[in-house]
């Protein structure tokens, strides 16, 4: 259906050129690389499809945990290297959320495309995208050579700052202000071979800390991975530790590097039923606090938010000039007077920006506000398991059970 509502203004993207100055403004560094041609767009889907359904058959079907490895590999290289990690699914929400509410904006076919694909195989198959064809976890994978486990609720904490990240990412780009997912891709410049030396720093740092602590970025930062874990909880098939009836010997128990593996509780006593049903409808009567408390702190939080508009920055840098009779330096400053706009027209334009901040910064914080309460809810919900299986959210269906399961697939 979204397909079918956007083919029809899928080639009115306007461009605009660069403008020119006298000054000797030197442009930064585009943060995308040159756009290729169409068919070659094209191509890059039907790579992403075919890597998603060879990595599908690993996973579930032919259980190739070495399979999945080779698949991380060429992914690595593909989407990687050779593209450069643009454009990737991880980015895309940004471009979605522009086009939804930016009319002068329209989100290219591909880039649609490499949002909505992964989501659907998430809905049929689990986390198969994270398995083998994210070049970010890819590159994170190939790395966690010493896998530790985290304590249960520093993972907790660390696991809220995705959904964090993914409301800043969006109000952002919603507002027409910053991609700050592709600006701050900690892996983008080890692909490009080209980025600033914070970035290739972090970007070190976290392959460093993979190994220890597998995929960071994926469990603790990545905002795609939240909607992903959304879509594989509902997910039609998913991977399973084992091929057949799961005889609960225990022995897959610890070894799942990303704490996935839900235990059985056949051998635990029956917990009183009221203790949770309490917890369970306090956090319901909370949600729509947490909502309102989100909206409230997000809503006064907005003006500050605004400056990372360059905008908005620029104004206040002029503003600032003005009441201190320093002539600014900046780069910025020196452009907006060779490009002869009035301070009225920046003046005006920075509070426009302002107001779209303040009306859609109060929805990230209700979205943060919801999903803090459903996962409190989410706690208190308990269901038997005669078997050991993996949470099918949390699960990066990477086949690292599969060595350690007894039961083998007869023929």
């Amino acid at each position: 259906m979204l397909l079918l509502c956007w083919q029809a203004i899928l080639y009115s993207q306007e461009r605009f050129p660069r403008p020119e100055f006298e000054s000797g403004y030197v442009y930064a560094t585009n943060q995308m690389p040159t756009q290729r041609a169409p068919g070659w767009e094209y191509l890059d889907v039907t790579v992403l499809v075919i890597a998603l359904a060879v990595t599908s058959w690993l996973a579930l079907k032919k259980r190739s945990r070495q399979g999945l490895i080779w698949m991380s590999v060429f992914s690595l290289a593909y989407f990687g290297f050779y593209r450069q990690g643009c454009i990737c699914s991880v980015g895309s929400v940004q471009n979605v959320a522009l086009a939804l509410f930016n009319d002068g904006y329209t989100i290219p076919l591909s880039a649609l495309l490499f949002f909505i694909i992964p989501l659907i195989f998430a809905l049929a198959y689990g986390r198969v995208f994270c398995a083998g064809v994210c070049p970010l976890g890819a590159i994170q994978e190939l790395t966690g050579f010493s896998p530790l486990k985290l304590n249960k609720r520093v993972e907790i904490i660390l696991a809220s700052i995705p959904f964090i990240y993914l409301a800043l990412a969006l109000l952002f780009a919603s507002t027409n202000s910053q991609f700050i997912i592709c600006r701050y891709d900690p892996f983008v410049g080890i692909f490009r071979l080209n980025a600033s030396y914070t970035m290739i720093i972090f970007g070190v740092l976290l392959l460093l800390a993979g190994i220890f602590v597998n995929r960071p970025y994926c469990r603790f930062l990545c905002p795609y991975g939240v909607l992903l874990n959304v879509f594989s909880r509902f997910a039609g098939r998913h991977l399973t530790i084992t091929p057949a009836e799961c005889t609960n010997c225990r022995l897959c128990e610890n070894v799942c590097p990303y704490n996935a593996i839900i235990p059985s509780d056949l051998d635990q006593k029956k917990e009183n039923p009221e203790k949770p049903r309490k917890q369970f409808i306090i956090y319901l009567i909370l949600i729509p606090v947490f909502a309102l408390t989100g909206a409230l702190v997000l809503y006064n939080l907005a003006p500050a938010l605004a400056r990372v508009n360059t905008n908005v920055r620029l104004a206040g840098e002029i503003r600032t000039e003005k009441e201190t009779g320093i002539e600014s330096a900046s780069k910025a400053v020196i452009a907006f007077k060779e490009a002869g706009k009035t301070e009225a027209e920046l003046f005006s334009e920075e509070q426009v920006i302002i107001q779209r901040f303040i009306k859609m910064a109060p929805w990230a914080g209700v979205f943060l506000g919801v999903s803090l309460g459903i996962g409190m809810i989410s706690l208190t919900v308990r269901t038997r398991r005669d078997e050991y299986k993996p949470h099918k959210g949390k699960c990066y269906s990477c086949g690292t059970c599969f060595k350690y399961c007894p039961v083998k697939v007869t023929t």
